[in-house]
């Protein structure tokens, strides 16, 4: 039973049974011909969407005969009429409203030929009916206005956070794939430099730019799979860490020292990987940016409330603008910002650095 139906079904029981209960004792009963006229006046409200002027006019109609037999009356029998009326004011139909009731009233006079002080009595009825239905669909045009306004917020915070999870997997993407590259770059530089002189190292740059080749692959392939349905299974590799920091500068093709500061403990995830992609992103632009002869120290200090991330190289740079204003630097800086942190990057004595502060209060260890 839709909701129409119900309620029309309601209005009807109302009427009816209201006024069984009402009428007890009374020595004019409504009979079988005022109960009729009470349940039919009910059932019509469920059509007050579709045919609203066709309800008006059979509630009317109908409540204007119960009232001409004299049968007992009471506030009960003008359940349907106020169901009707409330709706059409919602719909801006007021005009309908009072047109219906003027009639009735009308027609109620001239069969009824009642008193003043009835006449007026049932005036005043039909004034304070009018205004508390007139109070009601203002109250049902302001929630109606409230509920699209939530929808539209949640339309809104939907492609806001779609938004946003396509950008987490565009810098994603750029952080592995740069890193890759640029590794896979260096190593096949040095391969063709000792291809002829020493066949050893350049097979070993050749395992390099293997290994590096298929990490890459299996990286972008976990990035993508966050674009999977929600019914298809969820990649088995796991999101890159500072538990990894280890394979990534053993692979970097710089020399890099790394010094924990502070005790090491888990890290929620998404500051564990903010980390891990900013040392990754880091490494990548010393490749790209610095002299071969560069060396790196990683800096993972872990304080009370926040993981300091540093890193500096010694390499000189032909273009420092050029590598500040990279899309990698703006990646991370924005990654850093995104958890509520801080990164700064830039000139540093002989070389560069990138220092980023990301906090650990108020976040939920996801590790």
């Amino acid at each position: 039973m839709n909701g129409g139906a119900g309620l029309a079904l309601l209005a009807a029981l109302m009427q009816t049974v209201g006024t069984a209960v009402a009428a007890r004792g009374e020595p004019h009963q409504p009979g079988v011909l005022g109960y009729v006229l009470l349940a039919v006046a009910g059932l019509a409200v469920g059509a007050r969407h579709s045919n609203p002027r066709g309800a008006a006019f059979l509630i009317a109609a109908t409540t204007v005969a119960y009232h001409a037999l004299d049968f007992p009356s009471g506030p009960q029998v003008f359940v349907a009429g106020i169901i009707c009326a409330v709706t059409l004011m919602k719909a801006d139909r007021h005009g309908v409203v009072f047109g219906f009731a003027l009639l009735s009233y009308g027609v109620w006079l001239l069969v009824m030929r009642p008193s003043g002080i009835q006449a007026l009595i049932l005036a005043a009825w039909l004034i304070g009916l009018f205004v508390l239905c007139g109070m009601a669909g203002e109250l049902g045009k302001m929630f109606g206005r409230m509920g699209q306004e939530q929808r539209r917020l949640r339309v809104e915070r939907q492609r806001r956070q779609a938004s946003e999870e396509r950008l987490r997997i565009a810098r994603e993407l750029h952080d592995v794939v740069g890193h890759h590259l640029s590794l896979i770059n260096v190593r096949a530089g040095v391969g063709r430099h000792l291809m002829d002189r020493e066949p050893e190292q350049a097979r070993a740059a050749l395992d390099t730019i293997k290994q590096a080749s298929a990490e890459a692959l299996q990286e972008v392939q976990a990035v993508l799979n966050a674009l999977r349905p929600a019914d298809e299974a969820a990649p088995l590799a796991p999101a890159p860490g500072l538990d990894r920091l280890g394979e990534l500068t053993a692979d970097a093709g710089i020399p890099v020292e790394v010094t924990i500061v502070g005790e090491a403990r888990p890290l929620p995830a998404d500051i564990d990987r903010a980390a891990y992609r900013i040392v990754q992103e880091a490494l990548t632009n010393v490749r790209r940016h610095a002299d071969p002869s560069a060396n790196v120290a990683i800096t993972i200090e872990f304080q009370t409330d926040s993981l300091l991330v540093r890193i500096e190289d010694d390499g000189q740079r032909a273009d420092s603008q050029a590598a500040e204003e990279g899309n990698g630097i703006t990646g991370m800086r924005e990654r850093a910002a995104a958890l509520g942190g801080t990164l700064s990057a830039g000139p540093h004595e002989s070389g560069w650095r990138v220092s980023a502060a990301l906090p650990l209060s108020g976040l939920d260890s996801a590790r």
